[in-house]
């Protein structure tokens, strides 16, 4: 019975890993096939390398998401610049030095920021941050690539600081206790031991919230003001990848260029995310190794 017992928690382990490959897969053969006829009118140098972004032009429609691509980096990278320091700076406040009473109030109310909605976030873009930034800059409106870094970033920071805070809880208290007792102070351990010794765990939390920056489309589509062209600085307003299938799949003709390219943007995407997730799946291994 034992034995019975056993073999059926592992079958049902190697089921549910089996069902997630096939969902992945599934989904990348999906954009695959959907965006396949779009290449039979587009060349793929054109999509690839263009900025061009103009599918209902009478003339010649183009198709090119490198203006794309460059603004869903641009607020992805700014919105880490701005959460990855006060995430891990906050994670390691909540781990060493807040009291009990302050993290057990601290604690749900991060957590309740990740629930937040995203369509919430971008309208406080609109109404709050966008005017403050024309404000604060001298703009004529505050809807540009900065006010959706500054979102994604609050948006981010949840996921960021509680598994943060976990990788430092994890660190076992020997480590503190050792340099503690070689003369250390608390700042010291906590900067030179705790947070090298949680270094795999604090990447694995960034790399989890830039999973969420990349893949936000709500807040991108309301506050970045949504321009098909190259921008030129965090000022000028942006269109990223998910903001254009998001404003653009509701309203083009199915089995048309227009509608296989959005697939095209889709599959982009997709092999973008999954590259950086196994990029840093790769680095995550090497640090445990190293720390072991």
């Amino acid at each position: 019975m034992k034995n019975l017992k056993e073999r059926s928690i592992h079958g049902l382990f190697l089921l549910n890993g089996i069902f997630v490959v096939t969902v992945l897969l599934g989904i990348f053969f999906l954009l695959v096939f959907t965006a396949i006829p779009a290449f039979r009118e587009i060349k793929l140098t054109e999509f690839l390398f263009s900025a061009d972004w103009n599918p209902t032009s009478y003339y010649k429609a183009s198709y090119g998401i490198v203006a794309m691509i460059v603004s869903t980096f641009m607020v992805t990278i700014g919105a880490l610049i701005i959460a990855v320091p006060i995430g891990i700076g906050t994670a390691a406040y909540l781990s060493d030095v807040a009291s009990p009473g302050v993290r057990e109030i601290a604690k749900p109310v991060i957590e309740i920021l990740a629930g937040i909605p995203s369509v919430v976030i971008g309208f406080l873009g609109i109404v709050l941050v966008g005017p403050f930034l024309a404000k604060l800059f001298g703009l004529n409106n505050g809807l540009n690539a900065l006010n959706g870094a500054i979102l994604l970033a609050v948006m981010a920071l949840p996921t960021i600081i509680s598994l943060s805070e976990d990788a430092l809880k994890s660190v076992p208290t020997t480590y503190q206790q050792a340099s503690l007792a070689l003369g250390a102070s608390h700042w010291q351990t906590l900067i030179r031991i705790k947070i090298p010794a949680a270094l795999s765990g604090i990447l694995a939390a960034v790399m989890l919230g830039m999973g969420r920056a990349i893949g936000e489309t709500m807040t991108v589509l309301m506050a970045t003001g949504c321009a098909p062209a190259m921008p030129g600085s965090f000022f000028d307003s942006v269109r990223t990848m998910t903001s254009t299938i998001a404003i653009e799949l509701g309203e083009v003709p199915y089995n048309t260029t227009h509608y296989y390219a959005l697939f095209g943007i889709a599959l982009t995407l997709f092999i973008i995310t999954f590259s950086i997730n196994m990029v840093s799946d790769i680095i995550l291994h090497k640090q445990q190794r190293l720390t072991k």
